[in-house]
């Protein structure tokens, strides 16, 4: 498998992750302990990592 394509998945995941985080922070849910104005900041990094690996995974092209 390509390294950027492994490298973008990683992100996406990432990302994923990350807004998942900044969601449950925003609506405080659980235990995380954050305001609104700080759950943005994982919110924001993720959707940026979520975008940059689906523009890797989209734009590398596979070689057999």
């Amino acid at each position: 498998m390509n390294q950027k394509r492994t490298f973008g998945s990683i992100l996406t995941i990432l990302g994923i992750l990350g807004i998942i985080f900044g969601a449950l922070g925003f609506m405080q849910i659980g235990s995380l302990g954050l305001s609104k104005m700080n759950a943005l900041v994982p919110f924001v990094v993720g959707l940026l990592f979520f975008f940059a690996g689906i523009s890797l995974v989209r734009t590398t092209s596979d070689r057999a």
